[in-house]
């Protein structure tokens, strides 16, 4: 496969306050800092609310094609998510992300088929793969 690119661009507007826009995208985005540091915004998505987003969103649209794939019948997929940002060695990072993915399915024969697909997408995950954070995962099944 050849290598794709995904284009952003950002734009200070004031503040700690600033754009995120896409010639591929039709949306813009206000980023900010988080309000746990000098000057942080409240109630603007921050680098660590899109860090942990690109995570769970990885996970979802993983377990969507590899459900379909393997013919998995389900109602819905939705998944909790948190990032926990630490200060390690006199840096910032973020050290983890926690997935609580549940999945209902239809058929109760099905439930081993979910969770093992659950897994398998969370270890296909092109995010979590690139990530040094942990990514744990505590999935539910239900029918």
């Amino acid at each position: 496969m050849e290598p794709h690119f995904y284009t952003v661009n950002v734009n200070w507007e004031s503040g700690r306050k600033g754009t995120l826009t896409s010639p591929e995208l039709k949306t813009s985005i206000e980023v900010a800092t988080p309000p746990q540091f000098p000057k942080g915004m409240e109630g603007i998505w921050s680098p660590e609310h899109f860090f942990t987003a690109a995570v769970s969103s990885c996970l979802m649209t993983t377990f969507l094609s590899i459900a379909e794939n393997s013919k998995l019948e389900y109602k819905s997929f939705s998944c909790n998510s948190k990032g926990k940002l630490e200060q390690v060695d006199g840096k910032f990072l973020m050290t983890e992300v926690i997935l609580e993915p549940v999945v209902v399915i239809i058929n109760e024969a099905d439930k081993e088929k979910a969770e093992r697909i659950l897994y398998k997408s969370e270890a296909a995950c092109l995010i979590s793969n690139s990530v040094k954070a942990k990514v744990t995962m505590m999935p539910v099944v239900k029918i």
